[in-house]
């Protein structure tokens, strides 16, 4: 299996390959990468509310509107993604493939399955689904593990959006 320059730069050189399986700092990854369609809307839709409790999100969407807006997203430009663990589900990603770089809308890994780099890997296998290069996402300013996650991957600051409430 030859090693991706993305694996090389998520894993640094702690990146080893055996027999298919990869091991990432030192952690041993199965995780593999499904396609999700709108009949995954409410699992997606579940998913989504962690992430909006996980990164500190004002959003206020009850479960019904959630489910509604994934519809909604993945009758559009978006895509999402499962990530999987022996075959279950321990993560998704959103993202809209018609942009150029790719903007990852949405990304979370579950809470128990955290700090094992397997966010890392699940990245690194949906850059390689998509085929792309180059990947921009959007972090709440007050989301510090996110951030910390973010740059850890490779990803750096180009901007920042600010709100004016009145």
């Amino acid at each position: 299996m030859p090693v991706s320059r993305i694996s090389r730069k998520i894993c640094g050189n702690s990146l080893q390959v055996y027999a298919g399986e990869i091991i990432c700092q030192g952690v041993k990854t199965r995780v593999r990468i499904q396609r999700c369609s709108v009949e995954d809307a409410d699992r997606l839709a579940e998913l989504n509310r962690q992430l909006i409790e996980d990164e500190k999100s004002d959003n206020q969407m009850n479960m019904e509107e959630l489910k509604s807006r994934m519809k909604k997203f993945l009758q559009t430009d978006y895509s999402a993604y499962f990530f999987l663990e022996d075959n279950e589900v321990i993560g998704y990603a959103l993202v809209n493939e018609h942009t150029r770089p790719v903007y990852l809308r949405q990304f979370l890994i579950e809470r128990t399955y955290r700090r094992n780099h397997l966010g890392r890997k699940a990245i690194e296998l949906l850059i390689k689904e998509l085929g792309v290069s180059e990947m921009d996402t959007e972090v709440l300013s007050r989301n510090e593990a996110g951030l910390k996650f973010w740059e850890s991957c490779g990803f750096t600051e180009r901007s920042r959006y600010m709100r004016l409430s009145i």
